[in-house]
C-alpha cells in the first residue's frame, strides 16, 4: 500500500541543471521565477527554501555551469604543446561547444547578465569575475609561450589575451544568433590569422 502525502525526494543537483539552463537560455533578467520553478519541477516556496532566492539561485547555477561545461575547452589550453595550438584548439572546442543544439548557444558566463541590475551588482560581480579568471588562464597560456622560447620576448600576453577572450565572447553572441559551427570556424580561421601578426610571421 502506497503512502499517500510522501513527498517526491528532490534531486537538488538536477533541479539546479535545469535552473542553469534556464538562466543559460534567458539569461539572469529573463529568466522568470515561475519559469525556473516549473523547469525544476517545484512550487516557488520550495524553491526559496531550497536556494534562497533568485539571486543566490543564479550564483549556484553559474558555479555549476563553470564546473561541468565546456572543461574540455579549458584542459586544452593547458594540454597542447605549443601556445599555438593551445589558442587554436580552445577557439575551435569553443565553436563546437556553442553550436551544439542540445542546449542553450554560447555562453553563460558571457550573456547571463551584462548590465547592473537589482540584485545590486553581485550577478555582474561574479560573472566579470570568471571573466577575468578565463583571461588570466589564457594570460598565463601565453606567458608559458614567452618563457618557452616560442614567443618574443616583448610579446604583449595580455593584450593577446584580451584579443582571444573578444573573439570567445563574439562568438557566443553569434552562435545565440544562429551562427553554424562552421560559421564559427571561420571566425576562429581570421582570429589564427592575427596571430601570425602579433607573434610574428616568422616564428608560426
Amino acid at each position: 500500500m502506497s503512502e499517500r502525502g510522501r513527498p517526491r525526494t528532490f534531486d537538488r543537483t538536477a533541479a539546479l541543471r535545469c535552473a542553469m539552463e534556464v538562466f543559460w537560455a534567458k539569461g539572469y533578467e529573463g529568466a522568470s521565477m515561475s519559469d525556473l520553478a516549473s523547469a525544476m519541477g517545484i512550487n516557488s516556496p520550495s524553491l526559496y527554501a531550497a536556494y534562497g532566492s533568485k539571486e543566490a539561485l543564479f550564483l549556484e547555477a553559474t558555479d555549476l555551469y563553470s564546473r561541468t561545461e565546456g572543461a574540455d575547452i579549458w584542459l586544452a589550453l593547458e594540454k597542447a604543446p605549443t601556445a599555438r595550438l593551445a589558442i587554436e584548439q580552445f577557439l575551435r572546442l569553443t565553436a563546437k561547444a556553442y553550436a551544439q543544439t542540445d542546449r542553450p548557444q554560447g555562453c553563460l558566463i558571457a550573456l547571463g547578465a551584462l548590465h547592473q541590475d537589482s540584485s545590486r551588482g553581485a550577478i555582474c560581480d561574479d560573472l566579470r569575475r570568471r571573466r577575468a579568471e578565463n583571461h588570466t588562464a589564457l594570460r598565463k597560456r601565453l606567458e608559458r609561450g614567452v618563457a618557452e622560447g616560442e614567443l618574443p620576448a616583448g610579446f604583449d600576453c595580455s593584450a593577446a589575451a584580451t584579443f582571444y577572450a573578444t573573439v570567445q565572447h563574439g562568438m557566443s553572441i553569434q552562435a545565440r544568433d544562429g551562427a553554424s559551427h562552421s560559421a564559427l570556424l571561420a571566425t576562429v580561421a581570421g582570429a589564427m590569422a592575427a596571430w601570425q601578426v602579433m607573434a610574428g610571421a616568422d616564428r608560426a
